[in-house]
C-alpha cells in the first residue's frame, strides 16, 4: 500500500462525488489496489475494508486527526484530537493485496449445542439494506445474509429459524471477530464532565478531508495555470511546499 497523491486524490474526488458513502469507501481503496480482481473489495468484510482505509488515511495525510464534537448533555463543543495508532490499526498488518486475496472469508464456532458457519458484512451487505429500515430490521437482514449454516445436530437450520438468544449470541460474536468495524473513542465534556462514546466513522472523515483538500488543490492549480500557463499534470507533480512558494509569489 502507498499514499495517494495528488492526482491520486483529485481522481478519487472526481469519482467520488455524488455517489453514497459505500461506494466513496471502493473507490478510495480501489486507488490503491487498482489491479485487484473483479468484485474483491466489494467482497472485504467492512473491518477490513476500515483497516485498509485507516491506514492509507496515515500514509497520506499522517496519523493525527483532529474534529469537533458536541456533547449530548449540554451541546458545548469539544475538540477531539488522537492518533491512528492508539486504535486497534496498530495491532492489525498493513494489508497488500496478495494478503487480501487469500483472506479468509468464513468463521466457525459452536454456541449452546448449535454449530455455526458464517461470514462478515461486507459493503455489498450494507448497500443492500434499504434506508427507511428500522435497525432491528438491518440487523435481522444482516445475520441472515453473513450466516452461512446452522446445524443442531444432524438438523439444518435456516437463519430466522434460530432462537432471538441465539441471533443475539452469533452477533456478539461476529462483533468481536471484527472489532475495526465498530471503533469507538470516549470523551468527557470539559463543561460538564459528561462521558459518552463517539463513534468513528473513518468512511466520512476521510471523505470529508479528501474533499475540503481536493478542493483547495484545484483552486492552487487554477491560480498557477492563469499565473504561469503550466498544465495540470505539471502542477500536480510538485511538491505541495514547491506549489505554495509560488503562490507566495503570485500572491495567491
Amino acid at each position: 500500500m502507498r499514499p495517494l497523491s495528488s492526482s491520486d486524490l483529485l481522481h478519487i474526488w472526481e469519482r467520488g462525488t455524488g455517489r453514497k458513502l459505500i461506494e466513496r469507501a471502493l473507490i478510495i481503496i480501489d486507488g490503491v489496489f487498482p489491479q485487484a480482481p473483479g468484485d474483491l473489495l466489494v467482497k472485504l468484510d467492512v473491518g477490513q475494508r476500515d483497516l485498509c482505509l485507516l491506514h492509507l488515511r496515515a500514509l497520506t495525510f499522517g496519523s493525527r486527526l483532529n474534529g469537533l464534537a458536541e456533547c449530548p448533555a449540554c451541546h458545548q463543543f469539544l475538540e477531539l484530537d488522537f492518533d491512528l495508532y492508539d486504535m486497534p490499526i496498530s495491532t492489525s498488518p498493513l494489508p497488500d493485496l496478495e494478503t487480501l486475496i487469500m483472506l479468509k472469508t468464513e468463521t466457525s464456532f459452536q454456541v449452546n449445542g448449535y454449530d455455526v458457519t458464517f461470514r462478515l458484512p461486507n459493503s455489498a451487505d450494507l448497500a443492500s439494506l434499504g434506508t427507511g429500515m428500522e435497525i432491528t430490521s438491518k440487523r435481522q437482514q444482516l445475520l441472515e445474509a453473513c450466516i452461512i449454516s446452522v446445524k443442531d445436530g444432524d438438523t439444518i437450520l435456516q437463519a430466522n429459524e434460530l432462537p432471538a438468544d441465539i441471533l443475539d449470541d452469533i452477533a456478539e460474536y461476529m462483533g468481536r471477530a471484527a472489532p475495526l468495524a465498530d471503533l469507538t473513542l470516549s470523551a468527557i465534556c470539559p463543561s460538564c464532565n459528561h462521558t459518552w462514546e463517539i463513534m468513528f466513522d473513518i468512511v466520512s472523515f476521510f471523505w470529508g478531508e479528501i474533499h475540503a483538500w481536493s478542493s483547495r488543490l484545484v483552486r492552487e492549480v487554477n491560480s498557477l495555470a492563469m499565473a504561469y500557463g503550466w498544465r495540470e499534470a505539471d502542477i500536480l507533480a510538485m511538491s505541495a511546499w514547491r506549489r505554495q512558494q509560488y503562490l507566495q509569489l503570485i500572491g495567491a
